[in-house]
């Protein structure tokens, strides 16, 4: 293994040295296409860098070779087909390999690649297009009606691409790639200029555009390096679509940096037996992926799957309860490693290797950030206190956001005071560990008391009759808002008035009794973004 993350990374530090000593260093014209992909491509071609497999059972292994042959094809296809720097390319592939030849070209090409989900209905797709201008859309077959529905009100959208079955009026992938040079003349593009956009998760309102200079691929070394763990002679697993950015936190940048191997499942439908089927067959070292997705792997009987070859697992995308902590440790010896971030950073607070996690909290800053807890007077909550996650832009650092695409005012409201307001709550112990509480708009404020939704779901999961819930707001005349949990059932329970009431008193006993939720329904699932987090505002509404 070159270590070819080394030369971009300061390595003198020791642990009581980490936060101040820890630094990215690199040209002006840093481009990950070129300067990992195509690096370790020429240097250690044969080096796995993808080993690909669907639900059909197809599997594919791709090498950094391999990886640089294709991206360098991608790119001249696009190119021919009119695409250049600083166009917007829609990406709407899934878990499809050719996401992975697509990015890395649009990088060379210095055009903005703008991952987006498959589940789009035409209005997602109209806004996305309009909002962005992108210019090209590249989707997988199953999605392409609804970009012809919306193209004649989309002026933008010039170029369409399909990857998957022949399609009237759009370009074939495959076919524009075979026959398209394996070699690219480098085109020069700046660190600072645009290279990703992601829409932000939108649970309330239209998402924001989330635009990345290529800074952000390099600052993923910390998440792949500080916080996955990824070993550059195993094979890391993140469990994400590629419409959400968590997909390139585990599936592309900092892993393939680390010069480690991905292990891509491209699936339909989360099937727990699945999955760890996977892990056993495929040696999987480094897993990360949402806590409920870990909350039902326990419900599965895991001394039928052979899971010795994993040796670090990661969580992120929402909070992780302490039962599903001490169930997974118990049951596999592996500790869960929390981390937090938005679609608008690299992970921000975690806890990176080498330390010892408490449970239920994302654990310590990444020295990539200046990180305080703050109260509404912009002073810092001293330990114990809930007070908003804000981050230091004196220098704005690598891996933040460069702005809210075409939204100024947005962009000046999270950057006021210089310091980026993450919206997020937290608290910190004498230890300096943090603890997530939630949005700001999530607390929930019932007669004078905040509660955090997290503090009641944490309790509430443990009851057996609980597979999963979410708390939310629910106004109510007297109190202003009151508790209400919305509850998903394990097998053999059954809604009754008689199991409300157990369950309120269940968190009485357990809790402050003035956090117990008053409102309790039932569902057979909790509504959800595609990026997996629960959305609360569909819950109050």
């Amino acid at each position: 293994m070159r270590n070819i993350h080394l030369r971009y990374v300061q390595e003198t530090y020791d642990e009581t040295g980490f936060l101040t000593d820890f630094k990215l260093k690199y040209p002006d014209n840093f481009n990950f296409g070129y300067d990992i992909v195509d690096d370790i491509g020429t240097n250690d071609p044969d080096r796995p860098a993808m080993l690909w497999i669907n639900e059909t059972g197809d599997k594919r292994l791709f090498t950094f070779g391999d990886i640089m042959r294709a991206s360098n094809k991608t790119a001249n296809f696009l190119r021919k087909a009119g695409i250049g720097k600083g166009d917007i390319v829609l990406a709407v592939l899934k878990r499809d390999y050719r996401f992975w030849y697509l990015a890395p070209a649009c990088h060379k090409l210095g055009a903005v690649l703008l991952p987006a989900t498959h589940m789009l209905k035409p209005h997602d797709a109209e806004y996305r297009i309009s909002a962005s201008e992108a210019k090209a859309v590249v989707c997988i077959d199953a999605v392409t009606e609804v970009f012809d529905e919306v193209q004649p009100v989309c002026p933008s959208l010039k170029i369409k691409i399909c990857a998957g079955e022949k399609k009237a009026g759009w370009l074939d992938f495959d076919e524009g790639i075979s026959g398209a040079p394996d070699t690219l003349e480098r085109v020069e593009t700046r660190v600072t200029e645009p290279m990703l956009m992601y829409f932000s998760s939108g649970t309330s309102g239209n998402p924001k555009m989330v635009l990345h200079n290529h800074t952000y691929a390099l600052s993923h070394i910390f998440t792949a390096k500080h916080w996955h763990n990824a070993d550059p002679e195993g094979i890391h697993f993140t469990i994400a679509d590629t419409g959400w950015g968590k997909a390139v936190w585990g599936k592309l940048y900092g892993q393939w940096a680390m010069e480690c191997c991905v292990f891509t499942y491209d699936f339909d439908k989360f099937v727990p037996a699945d999955i760890l089927r996977l892990i056993e067959e495929n040696k999987i070292t480094t897993l990360c992926c949402p806590p409920t997705m870990y909350r039902y792997f326990l419900k599965e009987d895991l001394s039928k799957f052979d899971l010795s070859s994993l040796k670090y697992a990661t969580i992120a995308g929402e909070p992780l309860n302490p039962d599903v902590f001490y169930g997974w440790m118990k049951a596999t010896g592996v500790t869960l490693m929390e981390g937090f971030g938005q679609t608008e950073t690299t992970v921000t607070i975690c806890n990176r290797v080498g330390m010892t996690p408490k449970a239920g909290s994302v654990g310590k800053p990444s020295p990539l950030y200046k990180v305080r807890l703050v109260n509404a007077e912009g002073e810092d909550c001293p330990p114990g206190e809930t007070g908003e996650i804000v981050i230091g832009l004196d220098p704005w650092p690598e891996g933040l956001m460069v702005e809210y695409y075409k939204a100024p005012d947005k962009t000046a409201y999270a950057t006021r005071g210089g310091w980026y307001h993450t919206g997020d709550t937290a608290w910190m112990d004498e230890d300096g560990y943090i603890f997530f509480i939630g949005r700001n708009d999530d607390i929930i404020k019932s007669s004078g008391y905040r509660i955090g939704p997290y503090e009641v779901e944490s309790v509430l999961v443990k009851h057996p009759a609980v597979l999963e819930c979410a708390i939310s707001a629910a106004p109510d005349e007297i109190r202003g808002q009151v508790v209400k949990a919305t509850v998903v059932l394990n097998k053999g329970y059954e809604p009754s008035e008689e199991l409300i009431k157990e369950l309120q008193e269940f968190v009485k006993n357990e809790t402050a009794p003035y956090k117990y939720p008053r409102i309790v329904e039932f569902t057979d699932k909790l509504p959800r973004t595609i990026n997996g987090k629960i959305r609360r505002s569909e819950l109050r509404e």
